[in-house]
């Protein structure tokens, strides 16, 4: 009888949710991905969950070129594909509603990995971070003090060993990335030039990132003598977001002893034959450092991250860009935007403003 009582009281809500129809191997497309009922949820912990749990309400969810990997089947990746049929997975900021975790209290706002649906139950709460809410918004911890605000700071100063006075060239630079990338190396003291794929942004870098220069490569014929023009005593650090022609361009224009932080290749995830890099040789003669990376190889310096980001932010030496798209029933198209250069800043979901 007391446990029937007590079911009853159960405040419940219907819980939609993104789901991969099937896997691919192309960019892409909307159609990928379906917008489901999931039926009615209890918003509580299931008394039979294997451990201690977290039920979550999702606020915000973090569009990124990564997840493009996981509709992949793969078995070779560093994280594991997403299952046909089953929800979306992603990095999200969201509120505790529930908890048998006794390092989360309902209230709790918390950013980690999460589902593409309204509410989640979190098997795993140990990969949680707890947000201290500040003057700071909530959906830049999706950003700016999250995983692509991290991956900038620690490719730049881990791989890329900057010196005051560098030439820093970026791909991608309005990105949830690049944009960071840039004004990090502006506040080292180098001079950064960053490329984007439309005018707006090569504005938007210019004068609200503060790079000293910025190019629409679609307007480029040659990508090797635009870089020359930019750079005409070589490039000492690239930040690599793009591949193909971009980065073969650049091995031709890179400086002896040069760095190159091997972020993601966006321009490569929708083939099924990647395309061959031709200039590779350039790494001999020149003594080049070209080196692939993930931000959790260097997660020890989390803490001091945030601590140096949030004071730049906060001091103005930091401006931050994201694109919102609201409703969760838009989070398919605003993640295969990102594959066309639609979004301008970080692309972000808002699921709920609560």
């Amino acid at each position: 009888m007391e446990q029937a009582e007590r079911a009853a009281e159960v405040p419940t809500a219907r819980n939609r949710k993104v789901v991969l129809r099937e896997y691919i191997t192309r960019a892409p497309r909307e159609d990928d991905m379906l917008l489901v009922d999931g039926g009615v949820v209890p918003l509580r912990v299931p008394e039979g969950a294997a451990g201690p749990a977290v039920l979550v309400k999702n606020l915000y969810l973090s569009c990124d070129p990564y997840m493009r990997g996981r509709m992949r089947d793969n078995h070779n990746s560093y994280i594991p594909s997403f299952k046909p049929g089953s929800v979306i997975e992603g990095l999200g900021v969201a509120r505790v509603v529930d908890s048998t975790h006794p390092g989360f209290s309902a209230g709790d706002i918390v950013s980690g990995m999460t589902g593409w649906e309204e509410y989640s139950l979190i098997e795993k709460p140990e990969q949680l971070n707890k947000i201290q809410q500040s003057d700071i918004p909530l959906s830049y911890h999706l950003g700016l003090l999250g995983m692509p605000g991290f991956t900038a700071y620690a490719g730049f100063y881990e791989l890329c060993s900057p010196k005051k006075e560098e030439f820093v060239f970026v791909s991608a630079a309005s990105g949830a990335v690049g944009q960071i990338v840039g004004q990090l190396a502006k506040l080292h003291g180098c001079y950064v030039v960053g490329t984007a794929g439309t005018n707006q942004k090569v504005e938007l870098l210019k004068g609200k990132f503060g790079f000293d220069a910025a190019f629409n490569y679609k307007e480029e014929p040659d990508l090797t003598a635009a870089l020359k023009r930019y750079f005409p005593e070589g490039i000492d650090i690239y930040f690599e977001n793009v591949g193909g022609s971009m980065l073969d361009a650049v091995l031709v224009n890179m400086r002896k002893h040069g760095r190159i932080a091997v972020c993601g290749m966006v321009s490569q995830h929708g083939m099924t034959d990647p395309v061959g890099i031709h200039n590779l040789f350039c790494l001999v003669p020149k003594r080049i450092k070209m080196q692939g990376f993930i931000q959790s190889d260097f997660l020890n310096l989390f803490p001091q991250f945030l601590d140096d980001v949030a004071k730049h932010y906060r001091d103005g030496k930091i401006v931050y860009v994201e694109d919102m798209s609201v409703g969760l029933e838009n989070a398919p198209s605003a993640f295969v935007g990102l594959f066309s250069g639609k979004n301008v800043g970080k692309q972000v979901v808002c699921v709920s403003q609560e």
